[in-house]
């Protein structure tokens, strides 16, 4: 059973790289036009170029999710854009690793305050017809304990807890919101590959936790969110959705 958003349209924040992209090309795949953002202009404009490819609506946009009028700005304009918006997907990540300031607002001001900017700025053209949908990308980080990277886990958790205040609050407007907690997920340039290289013992370890014997693919979570935001999840909200291949197991 194949996804059709023929006549939709998605905003994925932090959308040229790994996770992001791969929703982005699956939603434009599916028939939906397709807005990104991210900071970096090499991979925003070469993944551009891929969503031009499918044939749909695209519209790509340089944001710096950590400011505040620039994520204002660019839903506006990317609403312009496309027509309206019907999807948003809140991606983007400052993986705050260390357990101090900067760790800290790395992670605040990007995995916590750009959900909720971007959210807040793309609630009024949601709901305008049926199927509206947020979802959100947390981490199974969120679910357990991190002495690597406190400050992403513990802001991730409180992603998976905004996700559920946002289900309540927007239910009566016809938005569903879920997010989607990945595993640890590898891609060309992606920080597990580099650490491969960088720090082999950690990545082993990480391998030899997933049952599966591999690590997570991008398009495995593209999948699990474009699922969230389409009819066949029409009565799911307010969930958090591991997708780690066992990983936590």
């Amino acid at each position: 059973m194949g996804f059709d958003f023929s006549g939709k349209r998605a905003i994925v924040c932090g959308g040229s790289r790994g996770i992001g992209r791969s929703i982005a090309l699956a939603f434009a795949a599916a028939g939906a036009a397709v807005s990104i953002c991210a900071r970096g202009a090499e991979a925003l404009e070469a993944t551009r170029r891929e969503l031009e490819a499918h044939g749909g609506k695209v519209h790509a946009a340089a944001c710096d999710l950590g400011d505040a009028g620039q994520i204002a700005g660019y839903v506006a304009d990317a609403a312009a854009a496309l027509g309206g918006i019907d999807m948003l997907v809140n991606n983007a990540s400052g993986f705050g690793s260390s357990d101090d300031e900067a760790g800290w607002a790395a992670s605040f001001s990007i995995d916590m305050m750009a959900t909720v900017r971007a959210s807040q700025a793309a609630v009024p053209y949601l709901g305008k017809q049926p199927g509206s949908s947020i979802v959100n990308i947390s981490s199974i980080s969120a679910l357990r304990a991190s002495t690597r990277t406190p400050p992403y886990g513990a802001i991730k958790a409180a992603v998976s807890h905004y996700t559920g205040s946002q289900a309540a609050m927007l239910a009566g407007r016809g938005i569903r919101v879920n997010a989607v907690a990945p595993g640890s997920i590898e891609f060309p340039g992606g920080m597990w590959e580099q650490r491969k290289t960088s720090a082999p013992q950690v990545y082993n370890a990480v391998l030899a936790s997933i049952p599966f014997g591999r690590l997570g693919r991008p398009e495995e979570i593209a999948a699990t969110v474009l699922f969230l935001a389409s009819p066949m999840a029409s009565w799911i909200t307010g969930q958090s959705i591991v997708v780690d291949g066992g990983q936590l197991l």
